[in-house]
């Protein structure tokens, strides 16, 4: 099985890579929209701002190739800024399109005292049963983020964690998964769910 790893300048490509390679992925890290789309599966990093992203991806012809992966029923796995740019804007970004893959809106922070960005490790909680988060209701991920998506249709919420309030921490719908923190940084629960997403794009 190939997993393309899309590599547009804006995430942190080579630890997803070596993530994956970890868990016995056979791994292309690529910036061609065409091996994306031929892929037997695919990984979307993220890092930055949601405005940045998307230009990037639109500029290197990704975002026409994330949905054509996506329509054509093959697995995706969004990570960090990854999940938010398949939402269709954000607050960071005003008047910039996402994706439009979920509709919702990616939202800032709004914690009272408490420090923005997000930062550190958070316990998940799986709200509906998917075969990515096998095992990971009550484990801890690492976040760095400012912004999360809030998901329009209740179903393509799949988890959250807490701070200052629930927020969105994994969302999808059919061939599609996305999670807002860093797996490649969450230690064993992290390399968990690139495993669980291997298995789950062999099935």
């Amino acid at each position: 099985m190939n997993v393309a790893v899309v590599d547009y300048d804006a995430g942190n490509t080579l630890s997803v890579t070596r993530a994956l390679e970890k868990v016995g992925a056979k791994v292309d890290l690529t910036p061609d929209p065409e091996r994306v789309v031929r892929a037997d599966a695919v990984v979307l990093p993220g890092v930055g701002a949601f405005g940045d992203c998307v230009r990037k991806l639109e500029e290197r012809g990704m975002d026409a190739a994330c949905r054509d992966v996506f329509e054509a029923g093959r697995p995706f796995l969004g990570v960090c800024v990854g999940l938010q740019v398949l939402f269709e804007g954000s607050e960071e970004s005003p008047g910039v399109e996402g994706l439009g893959i979920l509709p919702g809106t990616v939202r800032r922070f709004r914690v009272g005292d408490l420090k923005v960005p997000h930062m550190g490790w958070n316990e998940l909680n799986v709200r509906w049963e998917h075969p990515v988060l096998d095992g990971a209701d009550g484990e801890a991920f690492y976040f760095v983020h400012s912004y999360h998506p809030e998901p329009e249709a209740p179903k393509d919420l799949i988890a959250t964690s807490d701070y200052g309030g629930p927020f969105c921490t994994a969302a999808g719908r059919e061939n599609l998964v996305a999670v807002q923190f860093h797996p490649e940084k969450s230690s064993r629960a992290g390399l968990r769910l690139y495993e669980n997403f291997l298995a789950w794009a062999r099935a």
